[in-house]
């Protein structure tokens, strides 16, 4: 609040399920992928034929060996979305069986990818993908954090960049996870989506007046009609937000609880690179019991 407010604003939306099929081998893999990417509008008018209103944006065709896995990816508004991208892609997979030789062998073929880490989740997204970014005066960042920026700056690329990579990580972060989940349990989201949810990377850049910090969120998956947003305490926080039901126009009050999140999640990593920094952490945790 004392730097002005954070900006932060979804960049991507696109439910996702990646149904397997079996063929014969690579050259008829390539003439079903080919099929595919040939009548990408007669399998969106498929699909959609299912919901009032989800809508086919991409398909992504991936050929491993006699398998073949079909990414789609679904606008689903204000909905989380996960049902809404299964019975879609149920209607689209029998056009392509009965027009290919390809036979499905699973609705999901672990591509998607659900609940699991997954680098495609990371690079491609899931759900909605979402920048947050802020700039803090140098004074306020001394102020409040009891750091200068390039203590911070420089913390969080040997934390969070190199030691993430060194690794393996697919979070270069500090601690997206524990934001997320709070607002998952809070607004009734899939909990289990918080591994996806965690899929996020810092920056930290220390500029001549102000220190230039970001997160962004690349597979969050959040709705606010459908699923636990009914419950009464869950549907009373989407309410305290303002995002409660469908938004006008349809997907405006999911995008607004992305946003949230990921200013909030912006928040959480200042916070902790600030104290570790400073070095508050064990303090902090020791004074406070926690």
């Amino acid at each position: 609040r004392a730097a002005g407010g954070a900006d932060a604003r979804v960049t991507k939306r696109a439910m996702t399920r990646a149904p397997v099929f079996r063929v014969g081998g690579i050259v008829e893999a390539e003439a079903v992928v080919e099929w595919v990417r040939d009548h990408e509008a007669g399998l969106a008018s498929a699909a959609e034929s299912t919901t009032s209103h989800g809508e086919l944006v991409e398909i992504t065709p991936y050929a491993v060996g006699d398998s073949v896995f079909l990414r789609f990816g679904y606008d689903t508004k204000d909905a989380m979305g996960m049902n809404m991208a299964t019975i879609a892609t149920r209607e689209a997979c029998d056009v392509v069986e009965s027009e290919t030789p390809a036979e499905l062998v699973a609705l999901s073929g672990n591509l998607c990818t659900d609940k699991k880490p997954a680098a495609i989740n990371a690079v491609e997204g899931r759900g909605r993908s979402v920048v947050a970014d802020v700039r803090i005066p140098n004074d306020v960042v001394e102020e409040r954090l009891h750091a200068t920026p390039e203590a911070v700056a420089e913390l969080n690329t040997r934390k969070n960049l190199v030691g993430s990579a060194k690794a393996g990580g697919l979070g270069f972060n500090a601690q997206a996870a524990n934001v997320v989940a709070a607002a998952f349990l809070a607004t009734g989201q899939d909990a289990a989506q918080v591994v996806e949810g965690s899929n996020a990377i810092t920056t930290i850049d220390a500029r001549e007046d102000e220190l230039y910090a970001s997160v962004s969120l690349a597979s969050l998956e959040v709705g606010t009609v459908g699923g636990g947003t009914k419950l009464p305490t869950q549907a009373e926080a989407l309410s305290l937000l303002g995002v409660r039901g469908g938004g006008s126009p349809p997907g405006s009050n999911a995008d607004t609880l992305a946003e949230v999140i990921a200013a909030g999640a912006l928040a959480g990593e200042l916070s902790l690179l600030g104290a570790l920094a400073s070095r508050h952490l064990s303090s902090a945790h020791e004074e406070l019991g926690r």
